[in-house]
């Protein structure tokens, strides 16, 4: 018979600081050496990398996404009405339909063909400070890199750059945990990217492109297509999943490599590294770490019942370095034979990373370009980690000195 959760003696994880966010890995990978499962502050995390795989495929545990108000306390009724429809967050039949028609659009081929403009963008913010010698990688490289390719990837002009960055960074204060007070400044930004996205999805219908919002309008399946509600879901999604994970973890990347300069070093020599490389800092030091499923019924799982409701954090981090399936997880070498599974970062199941291969794409240009152009890469002071009331990981601040270059 199952034994309810609740009972269980296990581990407890501390609560995530702004001051120990970068420590607390370790804590949580001496959890896991004692047990699958471990207490959070908000229920129950998964350590083990079988477990984690296990329960992001299980389609009875639903993305927290779509509870995200009730996490953080919100009961207005004025805020709860802002939920939207997303598949971000929806389950079922309605999440399998929009996978498929809206998967084509995502597929690698569809991300390569931006890989020539994700070089020049790279190359245009390396440009500014290689002569220098001295940057805020954070600031000057990862904050800026996204945008424009997010924009060229929807058929945004260049002129609406700065709106589409100012959009990203108020529609994600929605992970901040503070959202009684962020929710006029979400709603508002929410309400300017919804006009400005209408007027584009008619454009397009109108003068059909050579972009992400053409194809979606096209997409279509035994006669179903996305609606105009849906396209615009679609861009949001974009926005918010395409923006905020690169550009941290961009500057994760860079972070590991300053402590590793002898990987930064072979990565600059051979440049065929990159995919190798970028999958081994994704299992090393992912900026999403975790993620929330919470359960739509009862669920008994290696006789543990979670009953109805249960919240429940899969740790991607700490399965990163299970070394069961990882051999020397402990060890970041760019060289890394495949281990036969994949790192979790991009998670796994219904909900796993839409946007996987435009990512690696990104992340794949942009470190060999910067290793080449940034030799002798050090850190120059302390780097700022993000506070722990922002959704995604990563520095706020990265001050490096590198090798002039032209």
């Amino acid at each position: 018979m199952a034994t309810n959760v609740v009972e269980l003696d296990l581990p407890v994880l501390e609560a995530d600081t702004a001051e120990r966010r970068v420590d607390l890995l370790g804590e949580r990978l001496a959890a896991a050496e004692r047990s699958w499962i471990a207490r959070n502050e908000f229920g129950f995390s998964i350590l083990h990398y079988p477990d984690v795989v296990a329960i992001l495929r299980d389609r009875r545990w639903h993305s927290a996404t779509s509870r995200i108000m009730e996490l953080y306390g919100v009961t207005e009724p004025e805020h709860l009405a802002r939920q939207r429809r997303s598949i971000l967050s929806a389950e079922g039949d309605e999440h399998l339909r929009l996978r498929r028609l809206v998967g084509p659009a995502f597929s690698p081929r569809a991300a390569d063909r931006l890989r020539p403009f994700m070089r020049e963008v790279i190359d245009g913010l390396v440009d500014a400070v290689a002569v220098n010698g001295r940057a805020d990688i954070a600031v000057d490289v990862c904050e800026p890199y996204p945008i424009p390719i997010i924009c060229e990837l929807l058929g945004a002009p260049k002129e609406d750059w700065k709106l589409f960055s100012r959009w990203a960074e108020d529609v994600l204060r929605i992970f901040n945990g503070n959202l009684r007070e962020d929710m006029p400044v979400i709603a508002a930004a929410q309400d300017e990217l919804d006009e400005y996205t209408l007027e584009l999805i008619e454009q397009r219908r109108r003068e059909p492109a050579d972009d992400l919002l053409t194809a979606l309008i096209a997409a279509e399946q035994e006669g179903d297509r996305l609606s105009t509600e849906e396209l615009g879901m679609m861009v949001e999604a974009v926005l918010v999943g395409g923006t905020d994970t690169t550009r941290n973890q961009l500057g994760c990347a860079v972070a590991l490599f300053a402590a590793h300069p002898d990987q930064w070093r072979l990565l600059a020599e051979r440049p065929e590294l990159a995919p190798r490389a970028v999958e081994e800092v994704m299992r090393y030091f992912g900026a999403v770490r975790g993620t929330g499923r919470f359960a739509s019924a009862d669920i008994e799982y290696r006789d543990v019942l979670f009953p109805a409701g249960t919240f429940i954090a899969p740790s991607m981090a700490v399965a990163n370095r299970d070394p069961a399936v990882f051999a020397e997880p402990a060890t970041f070498d760019i060289t890394r034979e495949p281990a036969g599974q994949p790192q979790l970062t991009f998670g796994a199941g219904i909900h796993s990373c839409l946007g996987a291969a435009l990512a690696r794409a990104e992340l794949q240009e942009a470190l060999p370009l910067l290793a080449r152009r940034m030799p002798g890469l050090a850190l120059d002071g302390a780097i700022t980690w993000k506070p722990n009331t922002v959704g995604i990981f990563g520095p706020e601040h990265l001050p490096v000195t590198f090798t002039p270059t032209t």
